[in-house]
């Protein structure tokens, strides 16, 4: 083959290439003006502490400005009001993680409402992301009790002889308001 035959292939082949890998893009209008996604959301049971959180992870689809927010809403699995978390985006960090307060009546498998908006530093909504998430496990799976009492792992005084942290007798939370 001739010099010139094998150029106009490898070309050829260049432009076919870059032809779909540009046809992958995506020009949806789903993604359009979005600044973060949710890369992560999981119900978090701290046995050490007693005490479940849920967690939203963000990544940034775009710079992520100066003085912005994000607020989020976690629909309390006790019922009554969401618990509203307000949480600073520093524009160095690859990622925005929530957590919730600590929450009670938590049921397996049940879904919770998460409500989520970015905020400029004038308080204008720049987007709104809505979803849930379910837990594999329900409460009762904490123990009674924090297991260690300090930073130093001291075991709860008032768990002596129950290591599992459960304490017969004690009265079990009442999750009749849960939604």
């Amino acid at each position: 083959m001739s010099r010139k035959i094998l150029r106009l292939i490898v070309v050829g082949a260049g432009l076919v290439a870059a032809t779909a890998l540009g046809a992958c893009r995506d020009t949806g209008k789903d993604s359009e003006g979005r600044l973060f996604e949710i890369s992560g959301k999981l119900v978090v049971f701290n046995y050490r502490l007693a005490r479940a959180t849920f967690v939203v992870t963000l990544r940034p689809l775009q710079p992520m400005g100066e003085g912005q927010v994000a607020v989020a809403s976690f629909q309390n699995p006790a019922g009554g009001e969401p618990l509203i978390v307000e949480q600073k985006i520093w524009p160095k960090l690859g990622k925005v993680s929530l957590e919730s307060p600590a929450l009670s009546c938590i049921v397996k498998d049940r879904p919770y409402a998460i409500a989520i908006s970015i905020k400029d530093a004038d308080d204008t909504v720049l987007q709104k992301i809505d979803s849930t998430l379910m837990s594999t496990q329900d409460q009762s799976v904490l123990p009674d009790r924090p297991l260690v009492i300090d930073q130093l792992y001291t075991p709860n005084p008032e768990l002596a002889g129950h290591p599992d942290g459960k304490l017969p007798g004690t009265p079990k939370l009442d999750c009749s308001k849960a939604g």
